[in-house]
């Protein structure tokens, strides 16, 4: 039986300007290809900007992307198509199919075959995709991850278009339970929609040898807490600054980077808290478990999560969590070795948990022993599963050329 051969597209994928950028995508497909029974092409585009100006800020990022990379052995291209800033919310899907039409013709002019579209965020990519899979007769499998299910929707224009690619798609993945009842709430047909779940690497993620070392090499004394996630707003990073006033003897680092960070900065100089928190930065993926396993707690004050990785990620490093009861995260956390759900979403709802937590912290073993189970290998068997179906590809039918390779292997 021949590999499935997917095209991967999605404006969420990680690029060397921006190596954190979508890196959920790039983990779950690096996953689905690992053991050659899948391959995936990606078609990644990022936005037009003329400046690569650090005074652009993330505009300069997206124009010093590489047109064209290779990662973890997957060929990635990385397109440009215009952005409306402000203006564009609604004619943003179609710019990007228009400008991906050429980019797409182009693969299949140079020898590259699809059998599929991988589609990830349901707007504007997922309503892009379902458009290229009519024109190039691709069946197409889109993603919903969070905020394109849970608040894009309630604008008008993009609710229309979202809803007719569920309709056009042939098959929808949502990463959680929760998300697949809001799939639902706004049209797609229930035995359309598969849960599959993100995953965790517990190879990378796990505990650190020596937990001692790892914390003194991140100035870690007392009770810390971490947060791991880009300084946005709906990530919540101000409520558990806030918090830190109720908690005091306690330490918080904040990892990530974002245009929050001034607000932040300025957040914990007026709260006097500048010698207990610190905003760490951005971190490589690599280097986060040395983070999380340092650390007493994380905390994820989200307003808005599909499947919060970071919260897994914690829970193999030993390290349990304190997280918001949003979606998604009552499925991730669901025992009192992983960590508590907290409500309501407050500076003091997240204080309380915190000391909720630590009144009955938990093994750091039974922590690790609960994320085990959280690998990629049920999330890539599903996927499988759902891509051959969508392509018609069997056990032992397939496309033309399948006799030939099965015959090439004898």
């Amino acid at each position: 039986m021949r590999p499935i051969r997917l095209l991967t597209f999605t404006t969420l994928f990680p690029n060397a300007a921006r190596p954190n950028h979508g890196i959920f995508v790039e983990n779950r497909l690096r996953h689905l290809v690992a053991d050659g029974r899948a391959t995936s092409v990606v078609l990644a585009p990022v936005p037009w900007f003329p400046s690569r100006s650090g005074r652009f800020g993330d505009w300069a990022l997206h124009a010093r992307a590489p047109a064209r990379e290779t990662r973890h052995g997957l060929e990635i291209f990385h397109p440009r198509y215009p952005v409306l800033p402000k203006l564009g919310m609604s004619v943003t899907p179609w710019l990007l199919y228009r400008a991906m039409v050429p980019r797409l013709a182009n693969l299949l002019a140079n020898g590259y075959r699809f059998d599929a579209i991988d589609a990830h965020y349901l707007y504007p990519d997922g309503v892009a995709a379902a458009w290229l899979g009519r024109r190039f007769g691709l069946p197409v499998a889109i993603t919903a991850r969070g905020s394109d299910v849970t608040q894009i929707p309630f604008f008008r224009v993009p609710r229309r278009l979202i809803q007719g690619a569920i309709r056009e798609s042939a098959a929808l993945i949502a990463v959680s339970s929760a998300l697949k009842q809001a799939l639902v709430d706004i049209g797609a047909p229930v035995g359309k929609v598969t849960v599959l779940r993100n995953g965790v690497e517990t190879d990378l993620f796990r505990p650190p040898t020596d937990r001692a070392a790892a914390r003194a090499a991140l100035g870690f004394a007392g009770p810390t807490l971490i947060s791991v996630g880009g300084l946005i707003e709906r990530k919540g990073h101000h409520r558990t600054i806030e918090a830190m006033r109720q908690l005091p003897g306690f330490s918080l680092t904040i990892a990530g980077e974002g245009p929050e960070r001034a607000r932040l900065a300025a957040l914990i100089d007026r709260f006097e808290l500048s010698s207990r928190v610190r905003l760490l930065g951005p971190l490589p993926h690599r280097d986060l478990p040395g983070l999380y396993g340092a650390a007493d707690a994380s905390v994820l004050a989200s307003s808005r999560e599909g499947w919060a990785n970071v919260l897994l990620e914690s829970m193999a490093c030993g390290t349990p969590v304190v997280a918001a009861d949003i979606w998604g995260n009552p499925e991730v956390v669901r025992a009192s070795e992983a960590g508590v759900i907290y409500t309501p979403n407050t500076p003091d709802g997240i204080a309380r948990a915190v000391q909720r937590l630590f009144a009955d912290l938990p093994d750091r073993r039974a922590t690790r022993g609960y994320a085990e189970p959280f690998g990629w290998d049920d999330t890539t068997a599903g996927q499988l599963a759902l891509f051959r179906r969508i392509a018609g590809i069997g056990m032992e039918a397939g496309h033309p050329g399948d006799m030939a390779l099965r015959a090439r292997r004898l």
